[in-house]
């Protein structure tokens, strides 16, 4: 029997106790979080101990610490995935501005370019929605987040906070029994979307989040662990394209985020590189999310040997059938969402096994790892959360002995 083997995305819930460590953190001017002391890496490290402890009583086969050292200032209200770069890295102040609501910029044919957050495509076509709070999709009050104010680059605390996590996963995978796991990391893409009010050139503001990003990637590599670059940039942009681009003039725009996750990457082991798609984790219709069949050959590009994506929910489920025709390289795996955070109801493992089935049968179960389609923490209560790891694992059960 060829066992599938079972991973996640990456958030996961956070204790109360940790919650409260977070918040307690002493919070500089420009509004991230810059003291860590004694008292919370105690805490912290105890907690990462614990979220290994029961991924390996659940049957996780490749765990991290669920992005516990992944901070979110207590002054931001955006998710942690994103904003815990702004403790790791210098030249970001915040200046007061709105850069969620500010004006709407324009794209042409051939002149694709990002507009603001508020006027999303399918944020302005539910406005509504989103901004009823009895309709389960609101975005909740939104702050002001930091910009580039001068060159950016990674911090002496970066340094710091990346080595807590390389050593609380470190200790914590060799106390449970595990002789592999990872943590996560963003995108240069991603940390681009980070205002910039120094660089005054898209590319150029790419390409300085090259160089932040590489010590990062180099860190955990050099310690043996696997990095799973976190680039939702790559899907949830064209959303963020108004009007609607191409879908050939898209590819072109995302490419260079593709290459910057490469020269970022540049000399670290293809195996020991996860790369994590996903058309954003907000609740929401995503009615205008890019279809994958136009998204999964450029995400083939990326120097990584597993490529983990939405699967599982509603919106992207039919989407196997892209590899029926697309050739996954030999070297490569697939690592897809079969339980989603985006609905609370708990997946059968019946259905979890039938997923893991449609994929295996095109490229090998030895080429399929189960996964969650997006981080479970902060979109479901934690009990469903658990649940539903629980069900991924005894799904890629069924799944390994029927195949």
């Amino acid at each position: 029997m060829t066992e599938i083997l079972t991973t996640h995305a990456g958030s996961l819930p956070r204790t109360p106790e940790l919650i409260a460590a977070n918040a307690a953190r002493d919070v500089g001017p420009d509004g991230v979080a810059h003291v860590v002391t004694q008292g919370y890496e105690q805490i912290l490290a105890q907690a990462v101990d614990d979220v290994v402890a029961r991924q390996r009583a659940l049957g996780i086969s490749l765990p991290n610490d669920g992005e516990y050292g992944h901070a979110m200032a207590s002054s931001l209200n955006y998710g942690a995935w994103w904003s815990y770069i702004f403790d790791r890295v210098d030249g970001l102040e915040l200046t007061g501005t709105d850069h969620i609501s500010s004006e709407p910029v324009r794209s042409s044919p051939g002149d694709v370019r990002l507009t603001s957050f508020a006027d999303r495509r399918d944020w302005t076509r539910f406005a509504g929605a989103y901004a009823d709070p009895t309709a389960g999709i609101s975005l909740g009050e939104q702050h002001v987040f930091p910009a580039a104010t001068g060159p950016v680059a990674y911090s002496a605390q970066g340094a710091e906070l990346v080595t807590l996590d390389i050593r609380h996963l470190t200790a914590a995978l060799t106390a449970h029994g595990y002789g592999q796991g990872f943590l996560n990391s963003l995108s240069p893409g991603s940390g681009s979307r980070i205002p910039d009010e120094h660089y005054g050139d898209v590319d150029a503001f790419l390409d300085a989040w090259v160089e932040v990003m590489r010590p990062e990637y180099r860190a955990i590599a050099d310690a043996g662990l696997v990095i799973q670059v976190d680039d939702p940039s790559i899907a949830e942009n064209f959303d963020q394209i108004n009007p609607e681009p191409s879908v050939e003039d898209y590819p072109e725009f995302t490419g260079k985020r593709i290459d910057a996750v490469n020269r970022a990457l540049e000399g670290i082991p293809l195996e020991q590189v996860h790369f994590h798609l996903c058309w954003g984790s907000w609740h929401g219709p995503h009615t205008t999310d890019l279809e994958f069949r136009y998204l999964a050959p450029t995400m083939l590009g990326v120097h990584a040997k597993y490529f983990s994506f939405e699967a599982g929910n509603v919106r992207h489920e039919h989407e196997w059938n892209v590899w029926e025709d697309l050739e996954l390289p030999a070297d490569r795996v697939l690592v897809p969402g079969v339980v989603s955070h985006a609905t609370n109801v708990v997946e059968h493992p019946e259905l979890v096994a039938q997923r893991l089935e449609r994929f295996a049968r095109i490229v090998g179960p030895e080429r399929v790892i189960a996964s969650t389609d997006c981080g479970l923490g902060g979109r479901i209560h934690p009990d469903i959360a658990w649940a539903k790891l629980g069900s991924l694992v005894d799904g890629a059960a069924i799944a390994s002995a029927r195949l």
